[in-house]
């Protein structure tokens, strides 16, 4: 990005925002990498810089001009003192002056900024924009447009109604932006007797005002303030909101003001035993002589690695049966080449010597699925299935929903359908269908969505997959994304019916993608099972910078199917090789007769998806690893001793270790494709890998750790050094922050 020389005065942010907005050059991006892998408090603030700098950049986006030029022209707050104004000048572009201004308070004489700790859970907070109501009053004499009080009487009308689930309803005639960033918590202010309870609702019969949930705690005017995502706007130096600007105070989860409890302040920590999760033993070492093939479905969900950076972020350690292998090794992009061969997606070998024991061997066997530009995507047959139950009203829910399918919104084009299904106590059709030209009306919806009731999971899914039914594209993309927090708990009479109803609508085109949302309940097994019977993928969305990759970022790979019911089986050779383990995959495993069936369902790939999956090896030369024993046969001879030698095979005396068999479908096709390819091992060892292979082996690494395998055999410190040696290009940064992890992960399994 070309920038204007900057002009500012002891700006604590400058290195964090240069790093966050990629205005650093490669030198002075690595120095401060390197700096931020001895800092964990640095490390933590720049991670979520990165992440607020995305939101604000996505709200100046859909800002109004004159707001954009607000954001040029002024600081984000103005006290009534010269003295107490926020020491930041910046004329950089609009983002990142934005950017600055949100992440700087003001306190007392001097600008402060926020302690990393108390960064992502209690930060940052925008400005609520609505159009002026006659209900409405500013009593500093504000502009049209940007009114911030409201009247006695209708605060006193707010208070008799309680919480309003849908802030919208706050305020007639009004255009309200609560989509408040997930991460965020409440922000305290001090200061003189504001009026009414807060929009959205009061708690309480005080007087202070609040946005968001609006907790009026008494007289005195503390309030309870939740961030909105809205633009930042400049504002004067009045009493707004009853409050007092120039002191914030940002509460610890722990402490708790004005007769409010600490739960008021901090979202609880997940709870999990309120959690569920697939149970399953790791795959063990299996003999070649006795099982020479292996036979597994491709997976390319996500959730795993977002819900476990969940866990460790909250200073906890994640469940062992969260933490799936596979899903954290594929969570990261990988430079692969393409397919050049017509084919939907290029396969590619490597062996290695496992850092953990020299006599053993890794292959990583990796897939990169066909690239398909924007301007070539299929029209698009999109029914948002939003889940609206009471367990969805937390910041991380129902509010995130609403940023996340925004992303897909900004993608969509007039080829494009849109529509929009809620199911709680009772289903309905939000949206109709709707051209995906018309963003105003889509985003309109959206925004209209409160929380509230009970869970009709199957009852929503029914209607939904209706709704594609009707609008459906022969030759397009046709697929309910559903949204929820996995808390079906009102109307699914059958869990076997319904997993049939998303079995039988797969196989008429109508694929079914998962987001999951929230922590103490995500019903992670449900998730994840829906996602695999509706030939879709499941994502856990955890943040913002979460939602931009999965529905932004990767945008085509979510929607566009380009092979389906991919199968991967390896015959290894008992000649080169004793024993075998594969890393993951134990809820993918496939009987090997099922790797020709092609009634049997398996994963599928998306455009520009990768897949990597990885073996330990053991060499015919190397000790045997325990693989089990059994006692002899008491009524028979073992078969060994009775069984005839068969004549050799084809393939006997070859010095392949391997060959790679995968078996696919094109997404409208019945009958699967084949495709074969032969390895040899080169013998060389890990140093020589390349820088890929090696960064799987790390997350591979990490995940066994944090699992307690029975097969670990390396050290965080072990893992830390290998994962930084094969960083390589990371231009998201999503490998920075698992460098990151790996610090906080080590910290919680002490």
């Amino acid at each position: 990005m070309n920038a204007e020389p900057i002009t500012e005065t002891a700006d604590p942010s400058a290195p964090l925002t240069a790093w966050a907005l990629d205005e650093m050059t490669p030198d002075e991006r690595a120095a401060f990498e390197q700096q931020m892998e001895s800092d964990a408090g640095l490390a933590a603030m720049a991670d979520q810089t990165k992440d607020f700098c995305g939101l604000l950049t996505d709200s100046l986006r859909q800002s109004t001009p004159e707001l954009q030029q607000a954001a040029r022209a002024r600081l984000l707050f103005e006290a009534d003192k010269p003295q107490r104004a926020a020491a930041v000048v910046r004329r950089r572009w609009v983002k990142r002056l934005t950017l600055t201004a949100a992440c700087v308070a003001v306190g007392g004489t001097a600008a402060w900024w926020i302690a990393p700790e108390k960064f992502k859970a209690q930060t940052e907070f925008a400005i609520l924009q609505t159009s002026p109501p006659p209900d409405t009053f500013d009593s500093s004499g504000g502009r049209p447009g940007h009114q911030l009080g409201i009247s006695p009487r209708l605060a006193e009308e707010r208070r008799k109604r309680g919480n309003i689930a849908d802030p919208a309803s706050a305020l007639p005639n009004s255009t309200v932006s609560l989509d408040a960033a997930p991460s965020l918590k409440p922000v305290v202010m001090s200061g003189p007797q504001g009026v009414g309870s807060g929009l959205g609702g009061g708690r309480g019969t005080g007087r202070g005002a609040g946005i968001g949930s609006g907790y009026g705690p008494g007289s005195g005017g503390s309030t309870k303030f939740l961030s909105s995502a809205a633009p930042v706007k400049a504002l004067s130096k009045s009493d707004r909101y009853g409050g007092d600007f120039r002191r914030r105070e940002v509460l610890p989860p722990t402490e708790a003001r004005d007769g409010l409890a600490a739960a008021d302040f901090a979202e609880s920590a997940p709870a999990p035993d309120a959690e569920s999760y697939q149970s399953l033993p790791e795959n063990p070492f299996r003999g070649v002589a006795k099982e020479p093939l292996s036979t597994f479905s491709i997976d390319v969900d996500t959730a795993s690695y977002s819900n476990v950076r969940r866990f460790l972020n909250q200073n906890q350690a994640p469940p062992p049966e969260a933490v799936r292998l596979e899903e954290l090794v594929n969570y990261f992009p990988y430079d692969y080449a393409p397919p050049v061969d017509g084919k939907p997606f290029a396969v590619h070998v490597e062996m290695t010597s496992a850092p953990w024991d020299s006599h053993h061997r890794i292959a990583r066997i990796a897939l990169k699925g066909k690239e398909i530009a924007q301007s070539e995507r299929p029209a698009a047959n999109l029914v948002f299935l939003v889940d609206v139950s009471g367990s969805m009203q937390p910041e991380n829910k129902l509010p995130l929903v609403k940023q996340s399918l925004k992303f897909v919104v900004d993608r969509l084009t007039e080829k494009d359908t849109v529509s929009l299904v809620t199911y709680a106590g009772e289903t309905g059709v939000a949206l109709p269908a709707t051209n995906g030209a018309d963003k105003a009306r889509i985003m309109a919806a959206i925004d209209g969505l409160g929380a509230g009731g009970s869970t009709n999971g199957a009852g929503g899914i029914t209607t939904a997959y209706a709704q594609a039914a009707q609008h459906f594209q022969k030759e397009g993309i046709n697929r309910v994304i559903i949204a929820t927090d996995g808390d079906f708990n009102v109307g699914v009479t059958s869990h076997g019916d319904l997993l049939n109803l998303i079995t039988d609508k797969a196989k008429t085109g109508v694929f079914l993608s998962v987001l999951g949302y929230g922590m103490g309940n995500v019903k992670d097994d449900t998730l994840e099972l829906l996602a695999d019977k509706g030939n879709g993928n499941y994502a856990y969305i955890d943040s913002l910078s979460e939602a931009r990759k999965s529905l932004a970022d990767q945008f085509n790979g979510t929607l566009v199917t380009i092979a389906k019911d991919v199968k991967i089986q390896i015959e290894f050779n008992p000649a080169v090789i004793r024993s075998y383990r594969l890393l993951g995959y134990e809820n993918r495993m496939l009987a090997k007769e099922d790797f020709n069936d092609d009634k049997k369902d398996a994963g599928e790939i998306g455009a520009g998806h990768t897949v990597t999956a990885l073996y330990e090896l053991v060499p015919v030369n190397a000790p045997e690893p325990q693989i089990g024993t059994v006692d002899g046969l008491k009524y028979q001879p073992k078969p060994a001793e009775s069984a005839p030698v068969p004549p050799p095979a084809p393939g006997a005396g070859s010095d392949e270790t391997m060959t790679v068999k995968l078996r696919w479908k094109a997404p409208d096709a019945g009958v699967s494709q084949l495709m074969e390819v032969p390895v040899r091992d080169a013998g060389g060892g890990i140093a020589e890998a390349s820088g890929e292979t090696r960064w799987a082996v790390a997350v591979a690494g990490f995940a066994a750790l944090l699992n307690n395998s029975q097969f670990n055999g390396l050290t965080w410190e072990d893992v830390r050094a290998l994962a930084k040696a094969s960083k390589g290009n990371d231009p998201n940064g999503y490998r920075g922050e698992f460098l990151q992890l790996i610090n906080k992960a080590e910290a919680v399994r002490r």
